[in-house]
Parts: structure tokens; sequence; C-alpha cells
């Protein structure tokens, strides 16, 4: 028998599971029925400290909830939001039943250091980088209409409503999703549900241009199935759209929404019609850790497929602690195409919201990933690992054009102008700068942005990022007025 090969990564196939939700002292009779019903799950979402307490009885030491206590006073930037399938999926191999024996393997969790983040898992030296933003991708100054980004030339971001059915501490829209924290007061969408839809449907129209929409938020299965699928009939209205992605994390964190027979059988009709027009329609979901590949969420996939969707694809987000191995990749990624049917699509690198450079990597490790995750997946199944450059895009992570590494400063070039740049002569000949977290750089790179980080510097470089935004706002009012 010839010899196996020692390989960096071993493949061997694990079978999903569904941890037992009864090892959890407050759901110690909760019934597979409750458990499968999605209304049941949105019900009993952890919202507070207080919940989280009787869930776990004793469970955790006292010290953790006041860890907890401590990041939603003074870091937090979403609110917390945990269905019972997301909270499941958190220490599912734990068998100890004493008091305060489950703390330590709740605090390494990789589900629960991206969903529950608490005050220790933040960074003290540099908690946020000095040109993190809310609204980090500039996605609001590039609102064509409340809620529609026309950030790309031939795609555009529909966001329909600002709820989710779970929040995630890292989430990209912090500035916009959710409701306030102590620390963001957020912004508020102000028109009715309605009246957005039909601005978000006229500019379609009146734009032939854009082909491809993603349909979000937030989560669209926070959306009323019947409210969704009346804005789903008007959109496949639109002759040239011809890519529909709906965008919903809840395919994994509440995946009961999904195997609802009012949706599963609404989904039937959209995709029938979506096909028969030659419309790709697709979902896009958001799993980070191959612990929260469940059977129930291979299930929903399924069930999402079998109505007619022509994909179910995955765009997570690449975090340390979380994901930043070659092994936590592959392992999701083989879960998620091998038993879930669902396809390893995008990894994004954490963008640089305010709070978030603790879960931020470096472009160069991002590099080194994915080049170790190439040659153990099916081609089209080897996801793509995605640095978004604010005004630029998506990019993959070695498209970049220049990168100096001990300031931890990438340079990228894109080729084509956002919706606010229009005016803009040098759009496609600049480049654009991200940044690296200042930890991961050498001593050199870090006292640099160290003296760079003095309260003089912070304050113009604030100047200079107001006066961007500002510019950015007054070209799309422009804009805006010519059209």
């Amino acid at each position: 028998m010839p010899k196996m090969i020692e390989q960096p990564y071993q493949y061997r196939r694990r079978e999903l599971v569904e941890p037992d939700w009864t090892r959890f002292p407050g759901w110690a009779g909760v019934t597979e029925a409750d458990w499968a019903s999605a209304q049941w799950q949105r019900v009993h979402c952890v919202k507070n400290v207080k919940q989280l307490r009787e869930l776990f009885g004793d469970r955790l030491h006292e010290s953790f909830y006041e860890d907890l206590e401590a990041d939603i006073a003074h870091s937090a930037t979403m609110s917390m939001l945990l269905p019972p399938q997301m909270l499941n999926t958190m220490v599912p191999a734990v068998e100890e039943t004493g008091a305060g024996s489950w703390t330590d393997a709740f605090y390494a969790d990789p589900v629960r250091r991206y969903m529950l983040p608490v005050a220790s898992d933040r960074r003290s030296d540099w908690p946020s980088h000095p040109f993190a933003a809310r609204d980090s991708l500039h996605e609001h100054d590039m609102w064509a209409v409340e809620g529609l980004t026309h950030r790309y030339p031939t795609k555009v971001l529909a966001e329909l409503l600002s709820t989710c059915p779970q929040y995630c501490g890292h989430c990209t829209r912090m500035d916009l999703v959710g409701n306030s924290t102590p620390t963001v007061d957020k912004r508020r969408l102000s028109l009715k549900p309605v009246d957005r839809q039909t601005a978000i449907l006229e500019y379609l129209q009146a734009h032939p241009g854009v082909r491809d929409v993603v349909v979000s938020g937030g989560d669209v299965a926070n959306l009323p199935w019947k409210q969704l699928e009346r804005f789903l009939d008007r959109l496949l209205d639109v002759e040239t759209i011809r890519d529909i992605r709906l965008a919903t994390k809840a395919l994994m964190g509440l995946p009961q929404h999904w195997l609802q027979d009012e949706v599963v059988e609404g989904m039937a009709r959209v995709a029938k019609r979506a096909a028969g027009q030659g419309v790709n329609l697709a979902i896009h979901t958001h799993v980070n850790h191959v612990n929260s590949v469940t059977p129930t969420v291979a299930r929903a996939a399924a069930a999402m497929l079998d109505a007619g969707v022509r994909d179910v694809r995955n765009q997570g987000v690449l975090m340390r602690g979380v994901n930043d191995t070659q092994a936590d990749l592959l392992d999701l990624c083989f879960a998620l195409q091998g038993e879930a049917n669902i396809l390893p699509y995008y990894f994004y690198m954490c963008d640089m919201i305010p709070n978030a450079e603790h879960w931020r990597t470096s472009v160069a490790q991002a590099q080194e990933l994915q080049t170790a995750i190439m040659g153990y997946l099916p081609g089209y199944a080897t996801p793509r690992i995605i640095c978004d450059v604010p005004m630029v895009g998506k990019r993959w992570v070695h498209q970049l054009s220049e990168y100096d590494r001990e300031l931890g400063i990438s340079y990228w070039t894109k080729n084509y102008r956002t919706s606010i740049e229009a005016d803009d002569p040098d759009a496609l000949t600049r480049r654009y700068p991200f940044y690296d977290p200042i930890d991961t750089l050498p001593k050199a790179g870090q006292a640099w942005w160290a003296n760079m980080h003095a309260p003089h510097a912070a304050k113009e470089a604030g100047n200079a990022a107001a006066a961007q935004s500002r510019q950015a706002s007054a070209r799309q009012d422009e804009a805006a007025e010519v059209g």
C-alpha cells in the first residue's frame, strides 16, 4: 500500500453534527419541535447580560459577565442579538457541569470571539486604527437614493432595512445596522419601506447600465416574506437586471427561517420566474467557522437549491482568533462545499471600522493564507481572499500595486469611477491606501505610527478625513441636482 504523504493540511471527512442544545441549563427542557420553529428561535434570542446569565446558569465565572458589561459600555459597536441556533454552535463539545467550568472554553471559542466580544478581547494599545471610520467603505456617501449604494459601474447594493436576526461584532455596516450602543449613535433610514423600495426600483429603471443587484440590509430574513417577494417581483420587472443576490447570514444563524413553508414555496415562485427570464438568482450567506455548519444549515441550503435558487455562496470574513489559519479556512470550506453544498466564494479582510483591530489581519497574512489554501479544494470552490479597499472596491489580496510592509501601507489602483467621482480626473490614476493593523508591524513601523498618533497628528488626520467626506457628499449632491 502506498505510503501516505505528510501534508501541511490533512483532509479527513467530518460529518456535520447538531450540538445538543440541552447542555445549556436554560434550554434543558427545549423540545426538537421548539428548536425547529423559527418563531421560537426569534423569541428566545439573547439580547442582554441578564438573559445570558439565565441561559448559562453558573457555568460562567462572574468575571466573564463583568468583562462583557465593560465591552458593552465602552467599546461595542453592535448591540447583543444572538439566536439560539447561533449560540448553540459555541463551545459545542463542552461536557463539564460545575460552576464556572465553561469559562475558559467560552473565552477561547471562535464563534464567541466575533459574535459576543468582551473588553479583554480588544487591544488596549490600538483598539482602532487612526484611519478607522464608521462607514469605512463610504457606502452612505455613494447612496444614489436612500439605501441604494451605487459603487460599481454595473452593480448596486440595495439596503432594504437596517436590522438582522443576529448582530456580528465586526459588522462593516455598524454605522447603520442595528440598535445604537453607548458608543455609537446609529444612522437611521428615514423613508417608509415602500417609498424606499419604490425609489430604488425607479433608479434601476432609469439606469439600464446596472445589471446586478445585491438585496441586503441588514438581513433580508428580517423582511416579512410577502414584502420581500413583492420587491423581488418588481425587481424582475426591470428588464436590464440579470443577477440578483440575496444576502442573509440567517441561513446559518437562523436557518429555521429559510425552512418555513411560506419561505420555501415563495422562493420557488421567485426562482421559477427568474429562471424563465434568464436571471441568475443566488443566496449569499456569511459563515466564519466550521462549528457553525450544522445539519440544519445544510437542510436550509438544500431547501433553497431545491426551490430553484441557482447557487448558495458563502462570503466569510477573515478574522484573527476566528479563522486565520490554513486549517481553519480549509476545515470550513470542506464543510461548506462537501457537506452543505454551499460554495466557498469570498473571505473578506475585516474592514477598518472602530474597535476592530484585534480582528483585523495584515495584507501579508492574507496573502500567505490565500497561497496556503490553494490546491486542496476544487478550483471552483477555492475562495478568493479579498481586500475591500475604501474608494476602490474588492481586490484580490495579491492585486496591490505597492506594499510598504514596515509601515503597513498597501497601495491600490482601480479601473472605474464610483458614483461620487464623475468629475474626478485622477480617480483612475490615483493610488489608494489600505492600512495593516499597527500591532502586526515591525517595531520601527509601530514607532512611526505611535508618533503619528500624537494628539496634533491625530487631529490633522481627522480633519483630512472629514474634509474628504464633505467633498464626497458635495459631489453626490451635485450629481443628484444634475440628474
